[in-house]
């Protein structure tokens, strides 16, 4: 069976949403907590919130710069194409943003921000669920967002009355063309339900956010996929993703993992 699909990956850099303020009065030198930042920080990220709730693209693209960067290969006009199609696809979007940690930098500062974002679209008769979650890393210059670098990312999609309750074992880090665990197991019992399931690992980068996927799905003996990947052979980052379907419902949980440089390994990366 053969399931055609709009990867959560490649619509997850879109729940990063950043903030930008004026620095002038900051003085620290080391990363500070969410309770030392200043007010402009904290209404920044409200605005930026209630402007991405209210789905207002020209709003939000007034803290990016024209020259916006992202570790993905995203730019500005990447940015509004892929938040626009999105929000067509969700139109029930809430973004909520917390502040991890800031602190200052040469014309302005670094913030790292988690964003969550929940929301609901209706396909083919059928109520399908978006709960996303986006730790990234914000470098603002001139009270606008200059370059932007997810450090983690994590969505869940699901369909039907009763999709599969789903915990995924992968880890967040693992070296140039060494193997590794992924796991994803289903948490209730199937009873007599037929399950399906496919594992879907895809390079992280601008192209993919806008177009679909596939996975073949295949007959599943146990209660889950239990697979051994391998990294490729250069550095960046890859979504990996679970596809398990039963009666009643579909689950597709996504991940990032992070690929750095080094040596090989034939050992699955400890979990």
């Amino acid at each position: 069976m053969r399931l055609r699909f709009s990867a959560p990956l490649q619509i997850l850099f879109l729940v990063g949403l950043s903030l930008a303020i004026a620095s002038g009065s900051v003085h620290r030198v080391t990363a500070a907590t969410p309770e030392t930042a200043p007010a402009e920080l904290r209404t920044a990220i409200a605005q930026i919130d209630a402007a991405a709730n209210r789905r207002n693209i020209q709003e939000v693209l007034k803290f990016y710069s024209p020259s916006f960067t992202h570790s993905d290969g995203l730019n500005r006009q990447t940015l509004e194409q892929s938040l626009t199609q999105l929000w067509k696809q969700y139109p029930t979007l809430t973004y909520k943003t917390e502040l991890q940690s800031w602190e200052p930098s040469p014309n302005g500062f670094q913030a790292v921000t988690v964003t969550r974002i929940t929301g609901t679209q209706t396909r083919d008769g059928q109520q399908v669920r978006l709960d996303a979650t986006l730790r990234s890393r914000q470098q603002f210059q001139n009270q606008a967002i200059v370059r932007q670098e997810i450090l983690s990312e994590k969505n869940q999609i699901t369909t039907g009355e009763k999709p599969p309750s789903v915990k995924v074992n992968l880890p967040d880090q693992v070296r140039t063309g060494q193997e590794f665990s992924f796991d994803a197991i289903v948490q209730e019992p199937l009873e007599n339900d037929l399950l399906l399931g496919a594992v879907v690992q895809e390079p992280v980068n601008s192209a993919g956010y806008l177009k679909p996927a596939t996975a073949d799905l295949d007959v599943l003996n146990s209660g889950g996929l239990f697979k051994i990947g391998k990294a490729p052979s250069t550095a960046g980052s890859q979504w990996v993703s679970a596809v398990l379907v039963r009666h009643g419902g579909m689950t597709m949980v996504t991940q990032r993992l992070s690929v750095i440089a080094g040596g090989g390994s034939t050992r699955p990366a400890p979990r």
